[in-house]
């Protein structure tokens, strides 16, 4: 009896949905153009997509600007835009950590030292 339950059990893992392994491609477009600038976009059924457009740089080389999507473990879509081009990648997203802003003596500090370097005071090392 064990040994019948216990196959049971491993169809049963066996059969279960996998989305991740299971998923489809929904849509997979690319254009490229052959001289650096190109359209891309994809989308899987298990909720992964990107898009992507380049263009030819200032100095030949592509440039990207797209965003990126996925749903984390607790069921939200996570989102990134980014950039991508002479001044390197830079991705946006509410989900990136940023640092936390100054305190108020911070700024103060700052803005006092910005007064006396326009008013020409300077120390020495």
């Amino acid at each position: 009896m064990k040994l019948v339950l216990l196959a049971l059990l491993v169809a049963l893992a066996a059969a279960a949905p996998r989305p991740d392994q299971d998923a489809e491609t929904l849509v997979d477009e690319r254009e490229d153009k052959g001289d650096g600038s190109f359209n891309y976009q994809f989308e899987t059924s298990n909720g992964l997509a990107e898009e992507r457009v380049g263009t030819i740089g200032a100095e030949g080389q592509s440039n990207f600007q797209g965003s990126y999507r996925f749903t984390l473990p607790d069921g939200t879509v996570a989102e990134v835009t980014y950039v991508a081009d002479e001044n390197g990648f830079r991705p946006e997203s509410p989900l990136i950590p940023t640092p936390h802003p100054l305190p108020a003596h911070a700024l103060a500090q700052i803005a006092f030292a910005e007064e006396q370097r326009a008013r020409g005071i300077t120390f020495e090392k």
